[in-house]
């Protein structure tokens, strides 16, 4: 008997965590943030030290409490990636669970640097295992990581071999035939598991009423090309903002800057963790091509040589959601007072999240740099995630017998459920939309 408990994510877009019971094995995938409620709560867009019980009463991390009576049989807690919403709640509740981690090796990297410079101590080892490879977790269950494409590094999708069939955890991934940095997704792979019993696929749906496949990132690539290169920027402050954890954007950013001929700078301290991990596993290379900045210090004191060097510099910041402690906030509050002219040009390198927080900070932001009458350029982006067409391939694919709509509000997952109609399920036969704290036995 195979049992699962939507923990996170069903209600909502993030805080996610599923438990798959298998016999008297519980595995914990993903154990994220709620990325509102916790900068609403903490001020701050990054890991900080704070009290779990609490951020779980605010709804900023998973309600772990509905696996209470599992809570002595969770034998491993496997994210996905290294989203925040995927990985940030394990230094706040892992320790509940008597269960190593076990993730790719870029989303070690990660979870590791959080941990290190928060001190904060696990009672559990975290563990790494590339994409594409498996492992014998017991006698009942193997664990195998199949390569996905999506907008940080060493994504998968997490495949439970069970006697009773194969769940196929699908939280995040876009399908990329064209993707700027690393392989395309592991097609051969989704067709090989589908040939087999795929028992339950629990599967994204930010995107699954939007009714077309989605981009590539090279065609985010040559958005930023279009606005980096095409347009005269000579004697103007560049300032570009993306999310910390896109490496493969953060690249494109930086071989654009070069063909500027600019100094590039990379500022705060998300981004410094994130940049530290893609080195430490070899996914890129920027400390040879970039001045890296952590602390507000450094910052100010580089801002203030740079203001005065104008035409020289590309600068990189955190802040793309308008969030009140990044640097891009600060540049425009007391602490980083940045002199802005006329015409230098803010380039947001991603979409406002749709959250009343975002939106508010974001308008506010944008309200204030509009002050200096600085030229903006918004959602130079494509995102990470799978539109409808994508999830029809996914299915199509891997021809699940039951499918679990997750990742997102009622109304996304209600899409992926007419999706999985559309193509022959039946609503409460084998199409199953499930609520936070919700179990289901297959």
């Amino acid at each position: 008997m195979v049992e699962i408990c939507t923990i996170g994510g069903y209600n909502e877009v993030g805080r996610n965590s599923t438990a798959v019971k298998i016999g008297d094995e519980v595995y914990i995938l993903d154990l994220g943030i709620h990325l509102e409620n916790y900068i609403k709560y903490t001020q701050d867009e990054d890991i900080v030290v704070a009290n779990p019980k609490e951020l779980m009463d605010v709804g900023a991390v998973p309600n772990v409490s509905a696996i209470d009576d599992w809570k002595n049989k969770v034998k491993m807690i496997l994210p996905t990636h290294a989203h925040l919403d995927h990985v940030g709640a394990i230094p706040y509740l892992a320790n509940n669970f008597r269960a190593n981690v076990m993730c790719t090796p870029f989303t070690s990297e990660v979870l590791k640097g959080i941990l290190i410079e928060d001190k904060i101590k696990l009672n559990s080892k975290v563990r790494s295992m590339s994409a594409n490879s498996s492992f014998q977790a017991s006698n009942n269950v193997k664990i195998e990581f199949v390569h996905m494409t999506h907008s940080t590094p060493h994504t998968v999708m997490i495949a439970l071999h069970t006697k009773e069939g194969i769940i196929l955890y699908a939280n995040d991934f876009k399908f990329d035939l064209f993707p700027t940095l690393g392989k395309k997704p592991n097609f051969k792979r989704l067709e090989e598991l589908g040939k087999q019993k795929v028992l339950a696929l629990i599967c994204d749906s930010t995107y699954a009423a939007d009714a077309r496949k989605m981009p590539s990132e090279s065609i985010a690539k040559e958005m930023l090309k279009e606005v980096m290169l095409g347009i005269d920027s000579k004697n103007k402050h560049v300032v570009v903002t993306t999310f910390s954890s896109h490496i493969a954007r953060l690249n494109s950013i930086v071989e654009f800057g070069q063909r500027m001929n600019r100094k590039i700078v990379f500022m705060g301290r998300s981004m410094s963790k994130y940049v530290r991990a893609a080195e430490a596993t070899g996914i890129a290379k920027f400390t040879n091509r970039v001045e890296v900045l952590k602390y507000s210090g450094q910052i100010k004191r580089k801002l203030k040589k740079i203001t005065k060097d104008r035409g020289k510099y590309l600068m990189v910041v955190t802040g793309h959601q308008g969030e009140p402690k990044s640097t891009l906030a600060k540049m425009m509050n007391h602490e980083f007072k940045f002199n802005f002219l006329p015409e230098d040009h803010i380039i947001f390198s991603c979409k406002t999240i749709p959250t009343p927080t975002n939106i508010a900070n974001r308008d506010r932001l944008e309200a204030d740099l509009r002050k200096f009458n600085v030229r903006i350029f918004k959602d130079i982006h494509q995102s990470g995630h799978a539109a409808r067409e994508d999830l029809r391939e996914l299915i199509n694919l891997t021809q699940p017998e039951h499918i679990i709509p997750a990742h997102g509000e009622r109304r996304m997952t209600s899409a992926l459920a007419d999706l999985a109609v559309e193509m022959g399920y039946e609503r409460g036969e084998n199409v199953h939309l499930m609520s936070d704290g919700e179990r289901i036995r297959l």
